[in-house]
């Protein structure tokens, strides 16, 4: 573990474990490198070296006021990927992260990636809009930040509680351990930032970024995602990328990485394997 200081100042928290090829992990929203650990322990074992960071205001990196974006979470991960000199890397997004996978590799190339997932994440665009008519409304974004500015202790038990891993289905049986470390995870992180970057996670159009892509990308989503939902999402990537390849889970939640996870980890050794 340590931490790099990029060019505005901020310390980047990051884990590193292990050799061989190499696998960065980006987390979701408004989570830490925490929400890896089933991943990251299951790869380590396969003999993979593992990497995930603390997106900035996140978790164990600084809290700064500023730069919660898109293009600053990419170039942090750009400086991550320099300072540790990684080559021949699979980079995995889960949500926000999918969307910081994304914008990384279609603003500083893919000199250093071999391939590429995408895990229940935001591109190509999530807000509802007159070129996206599918999108999810703007009063939806709207509610999460007035959650995150006044009462966000209870916002961070009740998403994880309901729809983020589908425990508000009929037949759901929700793990308090789960949601516990949802909320630990989420309290970790400033405010400001997580505030900022519901805007940085719904308003961001990706649609370029998937573009420009030409290593391979494998794009996974569960079918009843209620915080990333499936028709605008995951579909609509693969179709975009150059060289991609779509995944559906059927009833599997926004949060599969974590409930699902012997499924998900068999899927995505079978694709780096490839």
């Amino acid at each position: 573990m340590g931490t790099i200081t990029t060019d505005d100042g901020t310390e980047i928290f990051y884990k590193d474990w292990g050799t061989g090829q190499p696998i960065v992990f980006s987390h979701g929203w408004p989570l830490s490198a925490d929400d890896w650990d089933a991943q990251m322990m299951f790869f380590l074992a396969q003999g993979y070296r593992v990497i995930a960071h603390d997106r900035r205001g996140h978790g164990r990196s600084t809290q700064t006021g500023d730069g919660h974006d898109m293009d600053h979470y990419a170039d942090d991960l750009a400086a991550l990927t320099a300072h540790l000199d990684l080559h021949d890397a699979v980079h995995v997004g889960h949500s926000t992260g999918g969307g910081e996978v994304a914008h990384y590799l279609g603003r500083h190339g893919e000199d250093r990636v071999a391939k590429a997932v995408l895990i229940s994440a935001v591109p190509p665009l999530m807000v509802q809009t007159d070129a996206n008519p599918g999108g999810v409304p703007r009063s939806v974004f709207d509610d999460i930040q007035t959650q995150v500015a006044t009462n966000r202790t209870r916002f961070y038990r009740d998403l994880p509680s309901g729809p983020f891993y589908g425990f508000n289905r009929p037949g759901a049986e929700p793990s308090e351990a789960i949601i516990a470390n949802w909320w630990r995870q989420g309290m970790m992180g400033g405010a400001k930032a997580h505030y900022d970057g519901v805007v940085a996670f719904s308003q961001t159009d990706f649609t370029e970024d998937l573009r420009k892509i030409t290593v391979p990308v494998l794009v996974m989503h569960g079918d009843d995602d209620q915080v990333v939902p499936y028709a605008n999402s995951g579909p609509r990537s693969a179709e975009l990328l150059q060289n991609g390849t779509l995944k559906t889970y059927a009833g599997f939640p926004h949060g599969m990485p974590t409930t699902e996870a012997e499924t998900i980890n068999a899927d995505l050794l079978e694709f780096i394997r490839s």
